[in-house]
């Protein structure tokens, strides 16, 4: 509430307390003895509580009540102002594990400026301010700066903005190199690289530090191998899991050409690094806080799932390390959370990314999405807490025996027709529910949820290795396993059975159908709509997007849209629902029958602009003209 308002200030309220905190006799005459302060003091005061490591110089929004807002920009955006204050002509810059740049000398005004260039505003804070819910915890503005005694650290990723910074003040930098260079290894690469991966590959040699964004399946570890051969100097790579440990190693030992005892790991309750090639479980290195002194000692840092950085222990083992290499990988760079900068900063700019639609051409099997439509109902009424409302249907999608019953049935079917599926859900009761109706019906069923223990993570894996290539088998996962670091190249059926959103999901878990098997002729999601509730309905759209994305083909069936044929699916690709909604709607009007929608969606087939001859034939006929 704003100072003296009549009514709060009879209960007691928005009034002026002195010291003892006893409101003043006359309000009025303590507020006509405030005075303003200029500039400089403001300056000065901003300075002392910077040493003091309780301000985060970083641009706030403009007011909108300014004195001329009439002359401020459509998006509120300002130009920077002039730094006021004398500028220094040469700046001294120590290059580490930071960018360490000394505050002596330096006006407040460009020390702001260079503490903004690693900050960025919070899109979460943003929306929930959007939902109106609580913004408690959740700041405005997420700054990575460090404030020493004398120094301002900054991320070594701002590097180029820093100097970008500096130029255009006409400041002369000497930056002094002080990261580690680590010790010789070594080592030869045993392997080939295919033309993409060794475009990537050199791309990323080109820099000290960067990022490889790529699909699942392209081979980041490969890439990441031929870069250790090539740098000859000693790595260590950073993994979240004690899985993605197991087959980095596995990996390390197959593409180089190096002693067996050079290759050491850090996790699992057991430190054998070797300090020439060590991968190490990021919760391994971090204890209570206090990052492990082995983290300074390697020339190369490898951050393997790269976009798991701004989780506080990955970023400070990133931050800690001083080696003169930082390589990340990731499949997803873009978080939901918004917090990729920090990726950024750490690891360095994307040096290298792979279209997800381009590498899905160039597989040899079709990528497709079978879109089932469900009679989903809720009697609840909507809770006005989006995240309450959340939980309730997805409490309720789990007990929905139509739904489930469903579902089983096509995994069934699925495993007839020689597929090999995996069942992801989101809950482990409703992994439960699923396990209970297949395991009559399926020979082999593979249950992995969170929570699991690493003997029996490795019973599983064992499990599944041990049988036969053209045996029937259902993997049940509720996502954890199955997101990163799963590896079976016989999975090519996946049904997502509860709803999620984020594309980045997606692609993590369509990621896990494209590695290369000989009996691999299509992939195929099965998505489960549940289009009656509008909050679902919008995350399958949001879902649509993700498969798009990475290159598939979505078939949306006639039970989508009322009064359409049921046996003819309608493509779901954007451009062709911007051309033919309307057709679409006319024919259902007019009394389609099977006959003429099959006639219409051949009819209505887009092609690839590079598409030709018998290739853009839509029937016999056409293919007989074009021969």
């Amino acid at each position: 509430a704003l100072p003296l308002q009549k009514g709060p200030r009879e209960l007691g309220n928005t009034v002026f307390l002195d010291d003892h905190l006893v409101p003043y006799p006359d309000q009025w005459a303590f507020l006509s003895q405030m005075r303003k302060i200029g500039r400089a003091q403001v300056e000065a005061i901003v300075e002392a509580a910077e040493s003091e490591g309780r301000i985060l110089g970083v641009r706030m929004a403009p007011d909108d009540e300014e004195a001329t807002p009439w002359r401020t920009s459509p998006s509120r955006r300002s130009l920077e102002r002039l730094i006021v204050g004398p500028l220094p002509d040469k700046l001294h810059i120590v290059l580490g594990n930071e960018i360490f740049i000394p505050k002596e000398d330096l006006p407040p005004g460009l020390r702001n400026r260079l503490i903004r260039l690693a900050a960025f505003q919070n899109p979460e804070f943003y929306r929930a301010q959007a939902m109106r819910l609580p913004t408690y915890e959740k700041p405005r503005i997420i700054g990575c700066a460090r404030d020493y005694q004398r120094h301002i650290g900054l991320p070594r990723g701002c590097i180029d903005d820093v100097r970008r910074l500096l130029a255009d003040l006409k400041i002369k930098v000497v930056i002094s190199d002080e990261r580690h260079s680590g010790r010789i290894l070594d080592v030869e690469f045993r392997g080939q690289l295919r033309p993409e991966q060794k475009l990537a590959a050199d791309a990323l040699l080109a820099f000290d530090t960067g990022v490889l964004s790529a699909t699942t399946a392209f081979g980041k570890t490969v890439v990441a191998a031929w870069l250790v051969a090539r740098r000859r100097v000693n790595t260590l790579i950073v993994v979240h899991r004690r899985q993605l440990l197991e087959q980095w190693v596995e990996r390390l030992k197959s593409f180089l050409q190096l002693p067996e005892s050079a290759i050491g790991t850090i996790g699992g309750g057991r430190k054998a690094a070797t300090g020439l090639l060590d991968v190490a479980v990021m919760q391994s290195l971090v204890r209570k806080g206090v990052v492990d002194d082995v983290v300074g000692e390697y020339g190369q840092l490898i951050v393997d799932e790269c976009h798991h950085i701004p989780a506080y222990s990955f970023e400070q083992v990133a931050r800690r390390a001083k080696a003169k290499f930082v390589l990340g990988l990731s499949a997803t760079l873009i978080r939901k959370d918004g917090h990729h900068p920090i990726i950024f900063m750490l690891c360095g700019a994307p040096r290298y990314t792979v279209d997800p639609k381009r590498q899905a051409a160039q597989r040899p099997f079709e990528h497709s999405v079978l879109v089932r439509p469900t009679d989903f109902q809720t009697l609840r009424t909507a809770d006005p807490d989006v995240r309450l409302q959340f939980h309730d249907l997805y409490d309720d999608l789990i007990s929905d025996q139509g739904r489930n019953r469903l579902i089983c049935e096509e995994v069934v079917q699925a495993v007839q027709d020689g597929r090999s599926p995996v069942v992801l859900t989101e809950r482990k009761e409703h992994l439960d529910t699923l396990a209970g109706s297949l395991s009559a019906k399926v020979r082999h069923l593979i249950i992995l949820h969170g929570g699991m223990g690493r003997k029996a993570l490795r019973g599983v894996r064992a499990e599944l290795a041990a049988l036969p290539e053209h045996e029937e088998r259902v993997i049940l996962d509720t996502g954890g396993c199955i997101g990163e670091g799963f590896d079976d190249a016989r999975l090519d059926t996946l049904f997502l059975t509860l709803p999620i959103s984020w594309r980045g999901t997606v692609a993590q878990y369509v990621g896990r159908l494209h590695r290369m098997h000989a009996r691999k002729r299509e992939v195929l999601v099965y998505d489960y709509a549940d289009l009656n509730i509008p909050m679902l309905a919008r995350m399958f759209d949001r879902r649509c997007r993700g498969y798009e994305a990475a290159g598939y083909r979505i078939l949306l069936p006639a039970s989508a849209v009322p009064g359409w044929p049921a046996d003819v699916p309608l493509p779901v690709d954007p451009q062709w629902k911007e051309d033919y909604a309307a057709s679409v709607r006319r024919l259902v009007r007019d009394g389609v029958d099977k006959p003429l929608a099959n006639l219409f969606v051949n009819a209505a087939r887009t092609f690839p602009a590079e598409a030709s001859g018998v290739s853009r034939a839509r029937s016999a006929s056409e293919s007989f003209l074009y021969r």
